[in-house]
């Protein structure tokens, strides 16, 4: 897009677990849902390539946290926002590296008070408490409207976090227009599954929409197979009008990803349209780690050093960096 510059910065197809993308115009330069994690899977820790990639991205988003002049937050789960405290086994976070992103930053944020569950409440509580010793501004964002120059920030009333009535709560989209171009990034909706979500999107029209699929992964466990089907089929009514589509996050934590959403693929391109990943739109090769983590422990085994590391005690492998 000419009035409008998207760059990837931290997405699962680039070996973690985020959405963080950075969104520049000639008026503002916005940093969305600077957060990144690894997690455990198949009763493994993540493989050091996890590690290597987690370190890539985290310095992908400190360098273009100096040149943002707003940053924005959808929620409170830590792969979209960056904690004040250390932990080296998760999220890489230390109070350093969240003044890095966040200070000097007007910081346009989920509300910690109205449409949010209780694990979320207290994390953004705590978040905001710490990081106003070194921002500039917050401000809550359910809702509003925010204008720099020619350039227009909406954001979205509360949608919940996947299916309707949600336990893991509600989450902001985030719409950047500017004259006639305008992108939504829409974290953690899960495909939308919710058809209300679906709807707020299509109304919007947008040129390029950045959406978190399905936990494809979490099927049959805490995700039934008709709301995976259901957010297909929003997927599918999405893709038929809208230009461009990022689709990643949750969804490439299978490795089968692209297979269970060939209709979506199908459809966009009947449409004359393009669904990629992150890391296809930043023109870099996919590296869905989380997803092979078995098959790197079988064909690449970690060191002894780390090995070690991960039999540490919890509290004292969250307080050391994992040997890599």
């Amino acid at each position: 897009m000419e009035k409008i510059s998207v760059t990837p910065l931290a997405f699962e197809s680039l070996g973690v677990r985020s959405m963080c993308t950075l969104v520049e115009t000639s008026d503002v330069r916005v940093l969305v849902d600077p957060g990144l994690s690894v997690a455990p899977r198949f009763s493994l820790m993540p493989h050091p390539k996890e590690y290597i990639a987690r370190s890539e991205c985290r310095r992908r988003i400190r360098e273009c946290a100096l040149k943002a002049d707003v940053v924005t937050i959808s929620h409170y789960h830590y792969d979209h926002h960056t904690p004040n405290y250390v932990d080296t086994m998760w999220c890489g976070s230390s109070p350093e590296e969240a003044g890095s992103i966040y200070g000097g930053k007007l910081v346009l944020a989920k509300d910690t008070k109205s449409h949010v569950n209780m694990s979320q409440r207290r994390r953004g509580w705590l978040f905001q408490k710490i990081s106003s010793k070194f921002i500039d501004r917050l401000e809550t964002a359910d809702g509003k409207t925010f204008r720099f120059n020619e350039t227009e920030l909406k954001f979205s009333q509360p949608v919940f976090h996947g299916e309707e009535n949600s336990e893991l709560g509600w989450v902001l989209m985030l719409i950047i227009q500017r004259g006639q171009q305008k992108i939504l990034h829409a974290s953690d909706v899960q495909g939308p599954i919710s058809k209300a979500t679906a709807e707020m999107i299509l109304s919007e029209r947008p040129d390029l929409l950045i959406v978190g699929g399905q936990p494809l992964y979490l099927q049959g466990l805490k995700v039934s197979a008709a709301a995976v089907e259901q957010g297909f089929q929003n997927l599918q009514r999405i893709v038929r009008s809208v230009p461009a589509t990022i689709l990643d996050h949750h969804i490439i934590r299978s490795e089968d990803w692209r297979e269970q959403a060939r209709i979506v693929f199908a459809e966009a391109k009947k449409h004359r349209n393009r669904v990629v990943t992150g890391a296809e739109y930043a023109n870099r090769k996919n590296l869905p780690l989380e997803c092979v983590r078995r098959n790197l422990y079988e064909k690449e085994p970690p060191s002894k050093d780390f090995l070690r590391w991960t039999k540490m005690p919890y509290a004292e492998r969250k307080k050391t960096a994992p040997p890599i």
